[in-house]
């Protein structure tokens, strides 16, 4: 068995960890070596990599205040361990502090780690964080999953579409005159200022070269007014970023959009699943069937007498919670 942390060039210089299975961007090594890069501190960035004979399993993770986070931010939908499973107790058990949290995750792969880290002598707390909507297309064409959707929604979309006020359109490569498009809109909508929208045109670059961006933009008289950042990867599309200019919310440009856009992962992607990625927003509800949790991984090492006071916290807090929920059942 060799176990190694390793910077994430390091990691990508090895070809045995390049060799391991990804199926979305947050997986990968190249998409978190350019979150790192331009988000987070990259002299901070770990790969965790265990290697026995074929078998490989990597956790990428960062180093903050002393103890180990996730290798994310709010651009990741979630973070999870790679390759085989099976080796996760031997990397866990030889990471270098005493603290450990990583969020969101799926519910496997939370419950991965935590047997894992249990194993491995770690004290550990696994509880939801998050919630995540998803769209399991099943086979489905879009036209039958658009028979199911809210009747508000479709007829919406019927009535805007008939004026044909709105041109929609759907690019797989990045040109920079769309990405501009892309950045004016969120300019003029209601979202928050961008986090890093250096990192989001060199991802846009990047998946654009590899085939995988979907980049949808609607206009109306030859002015883009919506514009929507979708990936698709490993049989899924996921949905990274909505802008509409607040000034033609009347013509429902971002309603038409996702509708367009629906249409073309399902019946020209083909795509398996269709993901929202975090956050409860009801508007999700009217595209989505499926709520997902996320969770959160937190442990400690009873070990590193510094971080006892925040394990007590914790678990006096799951029992208060526990005493509290049990005092209004009764």
């Amino acid at each position: 068995m060799d176990v190694y942390h390793a910077s994430l060039k390091e990691a990508q210089a090895d070809l045995r960890a390049m060799a391991v299975a990804y199926g979305s961007p947050f997986e990968r090594l190249d998409w978190l070596a350019l979150l790192a890069d331009t988000c987070l501190d990259p002299a901070k960035a770990r790969v965790s990599i265990a290697i026995e004979g074929p078998r490989v399993a990597l956790l990428p993770w960062r180093e903050e205040h002393g103890q180990i986070e996730a290798l994310a931010n709010w651009y990741s939908f979630f973070v999870r361990a790679a390759g085989d499973s099976d080796l996760l107790s031997d990397i866990v058990r030889s990471l270098p502090h005493g603290r450990a949290c990583f969020a969101p995750m799926p519910q496997a792969d939370a419950q991965a780690l935590t047997t894992a880290m249990r194993k491995a002598g770690w004290v550990v707390l696994c509880e939801p964080c998050d919630a995540n909507h998803v769209l399991e297309v099943k086979g489905c064409s879009f036209a039958e999953y658009w028979a199911s959707r809210p009747g508000a929604l479709r007829e919406t979309v019927r009535r805007k579409g008939k004026k044909g006020e709105v041109t929609l359109r759907i690019a797989t490569a990045f040109s920079q005159a769309d990405w501009d498009a892309y950045e004016t809109i969120y300019r003029l909508s209601w979202k928050p200022g961008e986090g890093s929208p250096d990192f989001l045109r060199k991802w846009a670059q990047m998946d654009g070269d590899a085939g995988r961006l979907r980049l949808g933009i609607a206009e109306i008289d030859g002015q883009p007014v919506a514009a929507q950042f979708w990936t698709v990867e490993g049989g899924t599309a996921f949905i990274h970023k909505l802008a509409h200019d607040e000034h033609f919310r009347k013509q429902s440009p971002g309603t038409l959009l996702t509708a367009a856009m629906f249409a073309h992962v399902i019946d020209s992607d083909c795509v398996d699943l269709v993901d929202f990625g975090t956050g409860d927003d009801p508007y999700k509800r009217d595209w989505m069937d499926t709520v997902r949790t996320r969770w959160r991984v937190r442990a400690w090492r009873l070990g590193s007498v510094q971080h006892w006071p925040s394990l007590v916290r914790a678990f006096g807090r799951r029992l208060l919670q526990g005493l509290v929920s049990a005092n209004r059942r009764g």
